[in-house]
């Protein structure tokens, strides 16, 4: 009787981490007309309950896949553990995560901010309100996740960013390297609304919550978020600024993104 009790037991444990979901899908696009991979990571999904969303966007020449086997490898766990949905897109290598001016299929500021958030919202019980909906990236996700969440504030209540490329005017070659000009074109034609800097005048009166953080030393990205940081305050707006020791790599962003999900949980009760 007590060997019965026990495979019960072991079989109840199992069916409960089964009903938690990882979901490929392709999602359709109407601005570009084409369908994006993405993955859906949702916790045990229970009966009339809804969740907090966050979207998470890759850096450059990384994807979804990637985000869960090497850049948050403990985010299927996070989902759980925080019972909220996490939406991945695929950024398409280098798209910046901007509507291009020149590439007409990648318009990814749209989809991400727009069509994207209004997939999920009909096909998955995430809670609707502003308060419970984050997004969050790190290199080019990070400028992505900063820029989008910031245009579209009605929409997004937490705005994170990881080591993010936040100023392309001191990019200097990475503009060219990291392919910035293949969907923005040259740096000096450039038109300045796709300048984070643009975004701080709105940024005063968005309603939302702000998360930087970067490595000390990231010797790339530690100049423009020390200078960020520093006009978000020279205008008053309330945000949370992290440095720690650390370069650009995934040891870095897998450890400060996983403590910024901890604090979009916070965040979010």
């Amino acid at each position: 009787m007590k060997k019965l009790i026990n495979i019960v037991i072991v079989l109840t444990v199992c069916t409960q981490l089964s009903a938690q979901k990882i979901i490929h899908q392709e999602i359709f696009s109407p601005r570009m007309n084409k369908k994006i991979k993405t993955i859906i990571i949702t916790p045990d999904i229970q009966p009339q309950t809804t969740y907090p969303s966050v979207y998470i966007l890759h850096g450059f020449s990384g994807n979804p896949d990637r985000t869960i086997k090497q850049d948050i490898p403990d985010l299927v766990q996070k989902a759980q553990e925080y019972k909220t949905i996490y939406v991945l897109p695929d950024g398409n290598y280098s798209s910046w995560y901007v509507d291009s001016p020149i590439v007409k299929d990648s318009q990814y500021q749209t989809f991400i901010g727009k069509e994207l958030v209004e997939f999920i919202d009909k096909n998955y019980p995430v809670k609707a309100e502003k308060k419970f909906r984050g997004i969050l990236g790190w290199s080019m996700g990070g400028y992505g996740a900063t820029n989008i969440g910031v245009i579209y504030n009605k929409t997004f209540g937490i705005v994170g960013s990881s080591c993010g490329a936040l100023d392309f005017n001191s990019f200097g070659q990475g503009y060219a390297k990291y392919m910035v000009d293949k969907v923005l074109g040259p740096l000096l034609s450039m038109n300045p609304v796709f300048l984070t800097d643009s975004k701080i005048k709105l940024m005063a009166e968005a309603g939302q919550h702000y998360i930087f953080d970067c490595g000390t030393e990231d010797v790339q990205m530690i100049g423009m978020n020390r200078n960020f940081h520093k006009k978000l305050t020279e205008s008053k707006i309330q945000h949370l600024y992290i440095e720690s020791l650390g370069i650009h790599d995934d040891k870095y962003w897998s450890r400060s993104l996983s403590e910024q999900l901890t604090l979009f949980d916070k965040y979010f009760r």
